[in-house]
């Protein structure tokens, strides 16, 4: 098994720098690659563990989702983020669960709404991933990303109420109903603690090194001890993420949000490579299972499932459009109801129901749930993922935050580098009072470096060094460019020659990256 996830990561990380290369969606590439690979004469296909996909895989997506959203933004949405993450898995339940309970005889109401539960929510990593690609403008994405970071949590919570009444272990609906208030609930709690634990301990170390690792270990704990306590692993994650990101501005040092931010990009990265290779490989050991059902039949409640998984956010998208403030365009509409890619975690919950009920007899209809899952999550992904830039461009929804985001900077810069002088004057003016001798040529040099921040936001707004030649920020920034080179290439000369460690090295070259970034952030 060890062997097997190895191999998968190589070739998903492989796939997906490939695909990036080639400016390809690298999601879809690997959706595609993985059934590709399935036809492969000997392939007897990667059998998906759900243990790795909800202890292992979804966490630490979930966590670095839940560091980049932005709390402002999610509450100022939150009727529509509610609707999408809350209202809609739940109705998708339902109404998927009948319709599958109708087209497909073996299943029971209980398996069937089972079923609904699993193919309701729409993947975390789908929508990021292909959302970021895509260049969504903000409102869109918050929606999308605020959707996804919480609809697991209903979904896998109603997933869980309809399981346990498939398999016999439920005493009813209204039981059923009380877990999963007290599911919701209890994540938050068992997530607000631990944001807030976690926050407190890492503010009080001053270790950049441990303060990451703590971070990165954070996701698996929290989900486990949430999910142990009975409650939402989903929404504990998703709370304790949401909750440390809004803190790590003023709880953490420089150091550790570089270092934080490094890490948590490339772990983004192969997860989600593996998981859609991953989704890909899946389809021998579906197949498998269909063996004795009539193709027709089984095309047949494909179609259903998934058509009816499609056209019910569509209308619950249109229907709650209007929660949001300003009102959305019809465009943007459409999009955010299009954008309803499923994932791995609906296969990981189709895999992790069981053989049998509690009485011993064979789960009701198993094989078909598997694989109607498998259908909706390979159909979202290639109709919404190949359809989504048409969409795009046919009804105009293109990102518009880069000005906007560039004219608010500028206006803060402005106002930051401003009380960066008034600073640098009380500065000077402490230290002549208490006789301290003062470099004027320091100070001179301190006061253009300001400037020259304070002058390259308002610049970057004007025209272009081609109407107007290089601006003074950018002829600093790029002579400064200019002398690190030259600065590196000494260092590097100089531990050729054996005339200082790789430890020095290494040490002097972070100063100079670190300078660096800073001229070339955007």
């Amino acid at each position: 098994m060890g062997v097997t996830v190895l191999a998968v990561s190589v070739a998903a990380v492989l796939l997906a720098a490939v695909s990036r290369r080639l400016d390809v969606s690298a999601p879809l590439a690997l959706v595609v690659a993985g059934l590709a690979a399935s036809y492969i004469p000997g392939f007897d296909g990667v059998e998906l563990d759900p243990d790795l996909v909800l202890f292992v895989i979804l966490p630490p997506l979930l966590w670095s989702a839940g560091l980049e959203s932005s709390y402002l933004n999610m509450r100022r949405n939150a009727g529509a983020i509610g609707s999408l993450a809350v209202g809609l898995p739940l109705v998708t339940t339902l109404v998927v669960g009948l319709v599958a309970f109708r087209v497909v005889p073996e299943l029971t109401m209980a398996a069937a709404l089972t079923l609904g539960a699993i193919v309701a929510p729409p993947d975390a990593v789908s929508a990021s991933a292909v959302g970021r690609r895509l260049g969504l403008p903000r409102r869109v994405m918050t929606l999308i990303g605020g959707e996804s970071l919480l609809n697991d949590a209903t979904a896998l919570t109603a997933y869980k109420v309809a399981l346990a009444a498939a398999v016999g272990a439920s005493t009813g609906w209204a039981s059923g109903l009380g877990t999963f208030v007290l599911a919701a609930a209890g994540g938050v709690v068992v997530g607000a603690l631990a944001g807030s634990g976690i926050t407190f301990v890492r503010a009080r170390l001053d270790d950049p090194v441990v303060e990451s690792a703590i971070g990165l270990l954070a996701p698996f704990v929290v989900y486990l001890v949430a999910e142990e306590a009975h409650t939402s692993g989903v929404l504990a994650v998703v709370t304790a993420a949401v909750l440390l990101g809004g803190r790590t501005t003023t709880h953490a040092g420089y150091a550790t949000r570089l270092q934080d931010d490094a890490v948590w990009r490339a772990l983004q990265f192969i997860l989600e490579s593996f998981a859609f290779l991953l989704i890909g490989l899946q389809l021998p050991s579906v197949v498998d299972q269909l063996a004795g059902f009539s193709p027709a039949r089984i095309a047949m409640s494909a179609l259903a499932v998934l058509g009816t998984t499609i056209a019910v956010r569509l209308v619950w998208v249109y229907a709650f459009a209007y929660l949001r403030s300003p009102r959305p365009s019809v465009g943007e509409t459409f999009v955010v109801a299009w954008a309803g890619m499923r994932g791995v975690v609906s296969l990981a919950a189709a895999f992790g129901v069981p053989m049998t009920t509690l009485s011993g007899d064979a789960f009701p209809g198993r094989d078909q749930l598997v694989f109607l899952t498998f259908a909706v999550v390979v159909g979202t992904l290639l109709l919404h993922g190949l359809t989504l830039p048409w969409v795009i461009r046919r009804f105009g929804v293109e990102g518009d935050d880069a000005r906007s985001d560039a004219l608010a900077q500028a206006a803060a810069q402005d106002k930051a580098a401003r009380a960066a002088a008034d600073r640098l004057d009380e500065l000077l003016e402490q230290q002549r009072a208490e006789g301290n001798a003062i470099q004027d040529s320091a100070a001179d040099v301190l006061r253009r470096w300001n400037t020259a921040r304070r002058n390259a936001a308002w610049e970057r707004l004007g025209r272009s060094e081609e109407e107007i030649g290089q601006s003074p920020a950018s002829t600093f920034r790029s002579l400064r460019l200019e002398m690190l080179a030259a600065e590196r290439a000494v260092f590097i000369a100089e531990r050729d020659a054996g005339n200082i460690d790789d430890e020095v090295l290494r040490e002097v070259l972070r100063g100079l990256d670190l300078e660096e970034a800073t001229l070339n952030r955007r």
